[in-house]
């Protein structure tokens, strides 16, 4: 008889259980501080750096978020993206089990509030790379105006 894989919806009001659940799944032990790094990426939208991460929880220090980010990325937990200014960007992966990258999507850099923002109804299609050539993840950045940011500039 086959286990069924829980089906995980990540939402911004994930409480606990849900996301020791969902670290479990990923085959990650769920600590005090990797909880809370979990839960506070679920909090924003859109994706966090390091420095946001360390700002919304003064309670850990950075290398202890960049340990449990780390162990995030080895887990498929988190996807990682340069945002355009050499800035790693970290957001919520939302694969079941192992990750093949098949939700890779654009993100957007607002040069004036300084956010970045997945387009994750703008997929990106397979490439078709020369011989010999095997890439293992890709991210593509988009920088201009936030909606937002766009709309004040245009009225100033």
């Amino acid at each position: 008889m086959q286990q069924s894989i829980p089906i995980f919806t990540t939402t911004r009001y994930m409480n606990s259980e849900e996301t020791i659940l969902r670290l479990q799944h990923k085959g990650i032990k769920p600590t005090a501080n990797r909880i809370l790094v979990y839960r506070t990426l679920c909090q924003k939208a859109s994706p966090l750096s390091l420095t946001n991460l360390e700002a919304m929880m003064p309670t850990m220090d950075k290398s202890s978020i960049f340990r449990v980010l780390s162990l995030f990325l080895q887990h498929d937990v988190v996807h990682a993206f340069e945002d355009g200014r050499g800035i790693i960007n970290y957001e919520l992966c939302n694969e079941q089990g192992t990750c093949d990258h098949h939700d890779s999507h654009l993100h957007f850099y607002c040069e004036l509030c300084q956010r970045s923002f997945c387009l994750d109804n703008v997929q990106l299609s397979d490439f078709n790379l020369p011989e010999g050539f095997c890439a293992h993840d890709f991210s593509f950045v988009i920088k201009g105006l936030c909606p937002q940011c766009a709309k004040r500039q245009h009225k100033g």
